[in-house]
């Protein structure tokens, strides 16, 4: 299969009958193939239906501009979509924001390298200036972009500067900086954030002392899309390892970077691939 070719739809309405059949019959008259096709509905009577899939398109008879068009007019509007196409030929450009702990942002960095991420890295940004070696090696930009508490308005305003019209997608590799609103509106949906805990569980700082005094039987991390309040966002993704009372809080933090480096890689990826919706403050995640 091509990528140079490879589209994707998702779409997101209310659940009624007819709907793969239209959207399927559409594609099949512009000369699209259809190679992957999942759907959900909420329920079986008056629900909201979920689509995801993929079609190649080497032999589409009209331009994307034009068939983008037509969907809108003689499926979309029909059914009351909300629907988006994406094409693998164009990469979204990701941005990742880090503090001082390295092992989420090279998790990630190192997956994109071998080519497993398909996205086009355009910078990291860092409030400490430790991981630039680390960075520089993969043949990345690296900005330094100090924060306190009495610049923190120009730091932001610095950042944004920064991922202007760079970043489709800004990822906190354990950014250890809480955004303001105004920050978080200008990318709804396409921030990133890994939680060191199971979230709802232990929300804000120190989840792993939180987690280790209330004696838990199982640590997690948790990967969701950032909103304005604080680790409340969509989840996207989420797992979990078991401890016991011979853990200590060392181990937890060491059990719990492992597990905040493979959950962050997988929402990610997930995200490149299009394979998310959001609706309300749930994601539909597409395998």
């Amino acid at each position: 299969m091509s990528r140079e070719t490879l589209a994707r739809l998702l779409i997101t309405c209310p659940d009624r009958p007819g709907i793969v059949a239209a959207v399927s019959t559409f594609l099949f008259n512009h000369g699209a193939n259809i190679t992957d096709l999942q759907q959900h509905s909420t329920d079986p009577e008056g629900g909201t239906f979920f689509m995801r899939l993929e079609f190649q398109t080497p032999h589409l008879d009209v331009s994307r501009g034009v068939l983008e068009r037509a969907f809108a007019e003689a499926v979309a509007e029909r059914f009351a979509m909300e629907w988006r196409f994406a094409y693998a030929e164009e990469p979204k450009k990701m941005a990742l924001l880090v503090s001082r702990y390295d092992h989420a942002l090279l998790e990630v960095l190192w997956r994109w390298s071998r080519g497993e991420l398909p996205a086009k890295v355009s910078m990291v940004i860092s409030n400490h200036p430790d991981l630039e070696p680390a960075v520089r090696a993969f043949g990345l930009p690296y900005h330094h972009v100090p924060v306190s508490k009495e610049n923190k308005a120009e730091a932001e305003a610095s950042i944004l500067e920064l991922l202007e019209g760079q970043a489709d997608l800004v990822v906190l590799a354990r950014y250890m900086q809480i955004l303001s609103a105004d920050f978080v509106s200008r990318f709804p949906h396409r921030i990133i954030n890994i939680h060191h805990s199971f979230l709802p569980a232990f929300v804000g700082a120190s989840p792993y002392r939180q987690a280790y005094e209330r004696g838990v039987k199982l640590i997690g991390a948790t990967a969701h899309y950032v909103t304005e309040e604080l680790d409340q966002g969509p989840i996207i993704e989420q797992d979990v390892a078991r401890v016991s009372h011979r853990h200590s809080v060392e181990d937890l933090v060491e059990l719990g970077r492992d597990l905040e480096r493979q959950v962050l890689a997988r929402a990610v990826r997930w995200h490149l691939e299009d394979r998310i919706i959001v609706h309300g403050n749930k994601t539909v995640v597409f395998s």
